[in-house]
C-alpha cells in the first residue's frame, strides 16, 4: 500500500535558507542590501562597476592598480572571434535577444583554455570571460538583427560605456555613462533570488561555469524576475498620460491584476536600489527632453500606494524594476533588451556564486542540491497501477 502524503504548499522556499554565503545580505526590515559587507548606497555613490566585479570575486574591494588591472583583462577579453559573430548571424531574427544569450553563452566556454583545469583561481578567469562577453553578444545582436554590423569593443572606455558604444555606435555622454555604470552597479548581486539559486544549483553538480549562467539566464528571462522592468514600461506606455493612471489602477486592480514595479518578494520598504535609480531617471529625463516617462512613474507610485492603502490597509513599496524602465528607456535602449542588460550587470553576482557554491566555504564541495517533493497521485486510489498491455488498453 502506498504511503498517504498531504500536500505541501507551495511556497517557492520563502523563509527556507539553502545555502551560507558571503556574498551580499538583504535586510527587507530596514531596507539595506549588502555587498561583502558594503551599502549597495555607498557603492552605487563611489564605485564603478569593475570595482564591484572585483568587490565580488575578490572579496575585498581593489587597490588602484588591481583595478587598472581588471578593467585591461576585460577590455582584453571583449574581443571575440568573428566566428562568434558569424554564428549570431545565422539565427532568425525575431530571436528573443534572452534565448540569444542563452545560447551563446555556452559557446564561449569552447574558447576557455582553463576549462578542463578548474580550479578557484581559473574560475575566476572563465567568469571575466563571461562578464566581458555577454555585454558584447547583446551589443552584437541588437545590431544584427537591425540590419546593421556589429560594433566592436572601444580601446580605452569602462565597461558601462563601452556597452552604449558597441549598442549605438557612438560615444555616449559623460552622465548617460555614468548613470548607466550605477544601473550596473544597482543590479549586480541580490542574494538568492530566482536566477542565483538556479546558478548555485547547477554548479552544485559540479557543472562549469558558463552552464551555470547559462541556466541563470533561462531564470531571469522569466517575467516574474528579470522581466519586470520590461512590464513596468509595458504598463507607462498603456497608461499614456497622468490623467489616465486612476483610472489604470481601479481597473487592473479590479481584474486581480498587479501594478507593475510594486511590491516584493523580501522588501518591507522601499527598495534602496529605487531610491539612487528615481532622481537619475528624472535627470535623464531633462537631458533628453522627455520627462513624461518619469513623472508618469512618479505618479503612478504615488496613487497606487494610496489605493492599497484605502483598499487593503497595507503599504505596498516601490522595487527596483519602476525606475530601471524608465531610465533604460531614457537612454534609447530597446524594451526587450532591458532584461539582457539585467544580465549584463548580474553576471558578476552569479558567477561570485557559482565561485562560492564549488570552492569558497567548505570541504569537499559541492554538496548536490536535492530537495524533496511530496507526491501526491493517487491514481489508482490507495494502492499501485497494475500495468496493462497495450493491447487491452
Amino acid at each position: 500500500m502506498m504511503n498517504e502524503c498531504t500536500p505541501i504548499l507551495d511556497t517557492g522556499l520563502r523563509g527556507a535558507s539553502v545555502a551560507s554565503t558571503k556574498i551580499s545580505d538583504v535586510n527587507g526590515k530596514l531596507g539595506k542590501l549588502l555587498y561583502r559587507g558594503y551599502l549597495v548606497a555607498d557603492l552605487a555613490k563611489k564605485t564603478s562597476y569593475e570595482e564591484i566585479v572585483y568587490l565580488l570575486l575578490y572579496e575585498r574591494l581593489p587597490k588602484a592598480d588591481e583595478l587598472n588591472d581588471l578593467k585591461a583583462k576585460l577590455r582584453g577579453k571583449r574581443k571575440l572571434p568573428e566566428s562568434i559573430f558569424n554564428f549570431l548571424r545565422q539565427i532568425p531574427l525575431d530571436t528573443e535577444p534572452m534565448d540569444i544569450l542563452q545560447a551563446a553563452v555556452p559557446i564561449l566556454a569552447r574558447l576557455d583554455n582553463n576549462l578542463e583545469n578548474r580550479n578557484l583561481e581559473s574560475s575566476k578567469e572563465s567568469a571575466l570571460n563571461i562578464i566581458a562577453g555577454i555585454s558584447v553578444l547583446i551589443a552584437a545582436w541588437d545590431r544584427i538583427r537591425n540590419g546593421k554590423e556589429p560594433v566592436m569593443p572601444h580601446a580605452t572606455l569602462d565597461h558601462g560605456a563601452n556597452f552604449l558604444y558597441m549598442l549605438k555606435g557612438e560615444i555616449p555622454n559623460e552622465e548617460m555613462a555614468h548613470f548607466f555604470d550605477t544601473a550596473l552597479v544597482l543590479h549586480a548581486e541580490h542574494s538568492l533570488n530566482a536566477s542565483t539559486f538556479t546558478a548555485r544549483q547547477v554548479a552544485s553538480t559540479r557543472a562549469h561555469i558558463y552552464a551555470a549562467i547559462s541556466a541563470a539566464i533561462g531564470s531571469l528571462s522569466g517575467e516574474l524576475h528579470g522581466g519586470a522592468n520590461v512590464r513596468v514600461m509595458e504598463m507607462l506606455k498603456k497608461i499614456g498620460s497622468v490623467d489616465k493612471i486612476d483610472e489604470y489602477i481601479e481597473n487592473t486592480l479590479n481584474e486581480g491584476g498587479l501594478i507593475m514595479g510594486l511590491g516584493h518578494a523580501v522588501y518591507q520598504v522601499d527598495d534602496p536600489r529605487a531610491l539612487i535609480l528615481a532622481p537619475m531617471s528624472k535627470r535623464l529625463g531633462e537631458i533628453v527632453g522627455n520627462a513624461l516617462w518619469y513623472e508618469l512613474s512618479v505618479e503612478v507610485e504615488k496613487r497606487a500606494k494610496k489605493v492599497f492603502k484605502a483598499r487593503k490597509n497595507l503599504d505596498i513599496f516601490v522595487n527596483v524594476d519602476f525606475y530601471s524602465a524608465s531610465l533604460f528607456y531614457a537612454m534609447g535602449i530597446p524594451v526587450d533588451l532591458f532584461t539582457p542588460i539585467f544580465a549584463v550587470s548580474r553576471v558578476s553576482g552569479w558567477a561570485a556564486h557559482v565561485i562560492e557554491e564549488q570552492f569558497a566555504l567548505a570541504a569537499p564541495r559541492p554538496a548536490l542540491y536535492r530537495p524533496g517533493a511530496a507526491y501526491v497521485g493517487d491514481y489508482c486510489g490507495p494502492n499501485e497501477c497494475s500495468f496493462v498491455d497495450i493491447d487491452k488498453r
